[in-house]
């Protein structure tokens, strides 16, 4: 009979896993098939498993049978790991680093600024056991839940896993080494103790972990839920690659995503600077594509405290005490007390916001509690046909975000790049650029997935829902009329808001000297430094 399948970190199905069932009535063993279903002749009870594959941490679990439905196994792969917990802190809380390694490993904090620094050596990491250090994975669908890390024998008062956040808020990140010279890095938000800067900046967190498919999920695959067995071969078996009028999200419900999880798509490669052309498909619109931001900063002279997403979310980054909120890179992923927090802030308060941006605010995300989140994305299989009642998911919920940010993402020039042009110079972000009605600016980008300007990856542009008064100030020449539009509007508070409306603008700053010029007149005329 069918036990259940096996698989790993990725929910694909592994082939030829020994698995041994031990009951009351003995030991029978069995081999996972090519799809990696297991079967076996075994009577009713509990059982001790027992799996072991090269290559793949061996474990063991306990299983009642017959079950409801076929089990999931699930094992991890031998590499090099980590995360911490929590992912954001104040400076001077602790988290709890959590490594996952078959070997010794030395691990290191550095702060992700202008330069990388060397902060502080954290030691070597092993036990007397062999491959003591390896972490084990949940069975099921962990992607729901966390993959519970240190927490299978990481008990000794004697070698804690934790740290001490630096006093000073920024962009950490711990670098991970073994023995064989693996890397891995993995980043720490440390928003300040108190307020100590006039700018705000928000580290998009949340769309980190929606775009997160460690344990096989994430919001772009298997959005919903798990199919009833992993993947064999995802380009015959995904929809997203087998329907042509497959749409992403064409559920009801979706199933809660986990933060208590690492993160590859933010890892850093130990050799690369900021300076470095940002490579690989998902580092240009994540963490390092944000560190680029956070560099050019330190060199403007514009100081900041960071914060993530979800302290915002929390209550813990007081508006009022900032004179600027900056949004960076790809903020997709907001709750619905975000958004109007700021709004509120912008509308009635005299705040200022500047999006960096493309793609922001366009979905609503749920906080079940502090390390889960349900995405709101609905029934929008066509939510960009003509047709769609709606500007975005976000729309479909709350309103349209161009109210706030006075630009919406629209799928035209999607996946494309190209600089922008000036339609007003008059306004005064253009100041000592040089630039005149119809120049170009934005030719040169670090955003190597979406080569060819500033303009690109996804764009925002204006719509009916922006406020009255939205001032068009350059338009991008992507292709479609695709181009992210730069505009700026102000409130009857005093309130005011520039928004770039394109994932490439960050990548851009340190190499294109129009561009960098146009973004520190907007942070010091609205910080007032």
């Amino acid at each position: 009979m069918l036990i259940g399948y096996t698989s790993d970190e990725r929910y694909s199905a592994l082939p030829d896993v020994l698995v041994e069932f031990c009951g009351k009535h003995g030991s029978v063993e069995a081999r996972s098939r090519a799809s990696g279903a297991v079967y076996a002749e075994l009577p009713a009870g509990e059982y001790e498993v027992v799996l072991y594959k090269p290559g793949y941490g061996s474990k063991r679990t306990r299983i009642t049978l017959p079950g409801a439905e076929p089990y999931h196994f699930r094992l991890l792969a031998d590499q090099l790991l980590g995360y911490v917990w929590p992912k954001w802190v104040r400076g001077g809380e602790e988290g709890e680093f959590r490594v996952h390694s078959v070997e010794p490993y030395r691990l290191e904090l550095w702060r992700y600024g202008r330069h990388k620094q060397h902060l502080q050596n954290l030691g070597w990491y092993d036990e007397h056991a062999p491959r003591a250090v390896m972490q084990i994975t949940p069975d099921g669908d962990y992607t729901r839940t966390g993959v519970a890390w240190n927490k299978q024998g990481y008990h000794s008062k004697h070698h804690p896993q934790r740290v001490q956040a630096p006093p000073g808020s920024g962009l950490y990140y711990f670098h991970a080494r073994t023995e064989s010279g693996s890397f891995f890095s993995f980043p720490w938000i440390v928003a300040p103790q108190r307020p100590s800067a006039p700018i705000a900046v928000l580290a998009s967190n949340i769309t980190w972990n929606a775009y997160n498919n460690f344990g096989g999920r994430s919001n772009y695959i298997h959005a919903d839920a798990f199919p009833p067995t992993p993947t064999v071969n995802a380009r015959q078996e995904l929809k997203r690659y087998t329907d042509p009028d497959h749409a992403t999200w064409s559920a009801r419900e979706y199933a809660p995503l986990s933060f208590d999880r690492p993160e590859p798509i933010n890892h850093i490669p130990l050799e690369e600077q900021i300076e470095d052309p940002i490579e690989g498909r998902a580092a240009c619109h994540v963490a390092p594509a944000e560190w680029r931001l956070l560099g050019w900063l330190e060199r403007e002279g514009l100081p900041y405290d960071l914060y993530a997403e979800t302290q915002l979310h929390q209550g813990l980054l007081p508006l009022d005490a900032y004179r600027v909120l900056v949004l960076s890179t790809h903020p997709e992923y907001w709750t619905r007390r975000m958004y109007y927090d700021v709004k509120s802030w912008v509308y009635e308060r005299g705040g200022r916001l500047v999006y960096l941006g493309g793609n922001g605010l366009n979905c609503e995300v749920e906080m079940l509690d502090e390390q889960t989140m349900v995405v709101q994305n609905g029934e929008s299989s066509r939510i960009w046909q003509p047709d769609f009642a709606y500007e975005s998911r976000f729309a479909a919920r709350c309103e349209s975000e161009a109210n706030l940010l006075g630009v919406v993402f629209t799928d035209a020039g999607i996946m494309t790049a190209a600089p922008y042009r000036v339609v007003d110079a008059r306004h005064w972000c253009f100041a000592g650029t040089g630039l005149t009605e119809g120049s170009l600016f934005g030719t040169r980008s670090l955003h190597m997935r979406c080569p060819g300007g500033a303009s690109g990856h996804e764009t925002d542009k204006m719509s009916k829902s922006s406020p009255p008064g939205t001032r068009l100030l350059a338009v991008g020449l992507n292709p479609q009329e695709g181009g992210a539009h730069v505009v700026h509007y102000t409130t009857a508070s005093g309130g005011e808001v520039f928004s770039v409306g394109s994932i490439c603008w960050p990548a851009a700053l340190w190499v294109d000297e129009p561009l960098s010029r146009i973004t520190a007149n907007v942070l010091r005329r609205f910080a007032e430094v």
